[in-house]
């Protein structure tokens, strides 16, 4: 072979080698770095699955015991949502739990604030066993001031008849509620 073909070969694959290198270094190189993402405000800095929580009184009486399918804690709102919460609420004095059930919820910061959403149901027994079921498409609970709210349809089922309305304000530790608009009962006499 002729020194000059030589040369240009060499050269050629110099050249050839060069442009892959390039090549690998300014394009495929990215493929391989970490991607910074933004932080988004619905960023879960932590999650549970199966969750079951329980929680007692300084006395040392049960408060509450919830069970759920998933929890889901936001960092930058500090909200946590929760899948089928399913909660036994233990009041003092009373021998018979609460029992609130929805599809999910929305637990506001530091707890203050619980939305109940889609198909919420809150039973109670009493101390005589009568069922008392109340039912709606979404409550707002404040868990500090004993109070729960909502202005949609709501029906309350009793041993002795149902009874709907549109809107609730209901005083928990009085056990006491008003209906705010279109109440309509049907009750029978026993």
């Amino acid at each position: 072979m002729p020194k000059t073909f030589r040369q240009k070969l060499l050269l050629a694959l110099i050249a050839v080698l060069l442009i892959a290198m390039g090549y690998y270094w300014n394009v495929r190189l990215d493929l391989f770095t970490e991607r910074k993402i933004p932080p988004s405000n619905d960023a879960i800095d932590f999650y549970a699955a199966n969750a079951h929580s329980v929680q007692y009184r300084i006395d040392g009486t049960l408060a509450y015991e919830m069970t759920a399918d998933r929890l889901e804690h936001m960092k930058a709102t500090d909200v946590t949502n929760v899948t089928t919460p399913d909660l036994y609420f233990f009041r003092e004095g009373q021998p018979q739990p609460w029992h609130v059930q929805s599809v999910r919820a929305e637990v506001g910061p530091e707890g203050k604030q619980v939305e109940l959403i889609d198909d919420v149901r809150v039973k109670r027994t009493d101390a005589e066993n009568r069922t008392l079921l109340l039912t709606t498409t979404r409550m707002t609970v404040f868990p500090d001031q004993n109070y729960a709210q909502t202005e949609q349809p709501v029906k309350i089922t009793e041993p002795n008849g149902v009874t709907t309305a549109i809107g609730m304000k209901a005083y928990l530790k009085d056990s006491r509620m008003l209906l705010l608009s279109n109440v309509r009962g049907q009750h029978e006499v026993r």
